[in-house]
């Protein structure tokens, strides 16, 4: 039950901060017509960027814990 509560809400913090990332970016630059450089992340982008690769990564793991027991 535990896992469960932490998944839900693992998922909307993931979704949240998925969100929260704005590019400039159209439809056309998703499938490749894009001539835009990409550039480093640099301050609050990049914390943003390293927060929702750690909560992607503590939601997998939920997950599998949550499948296992």
């Amino acid at each position: 039950m535990t896992l469960n509560i932490i998944q839900l809400v693992l998922s909307v913090l993931l979704v949240g901060t998925i969100l929260i990332q704005s590019r400039s970016t159209g439809l056309g630059s998703v499938f490749g017509g894009s001539d835009n450089v990409q550039t480093t992340r640099r301050g609050v982008e990049k914390k943003l960027h390293i927060t929702t690769v750690v909560i992607a990564i503590a939601f997998f793991v939920i997950s599998l814990l949550n499948v296992l027991f």
